[in-house]
């Protein structure tokens, strides 16, 4: 049996998510290149999203 596969997605805040490999990302969400078994979409998602603030919040505090 394969292992399902995914893909990692980001929406306008720059919040980060793993979507179905199979499926268009979902209405707000844009793919982000990277795919992979769910395991190895999380540790790239938690390499690269190293602020969990959304990204207006960020801009709100750094403004």
């Amino acid at each position: 049996m394969s292992e399902e596969q995914y893909k990692v997605v980001v929406n306008h805040e720059e919040q980060y998510s793993v979507w179905f490999a199979d499926r268009p990302a979902p209405d707000g969400w844009r793919e982000t290149g990277f795919a992979g078994d769910k395991q190895v979409c999380l540790e790239h998602i938690e390499q690269v999203w190293t602020d969990m603030r959304p990204r207006s919040l960020r801009e709100a505090m750094d403004g």
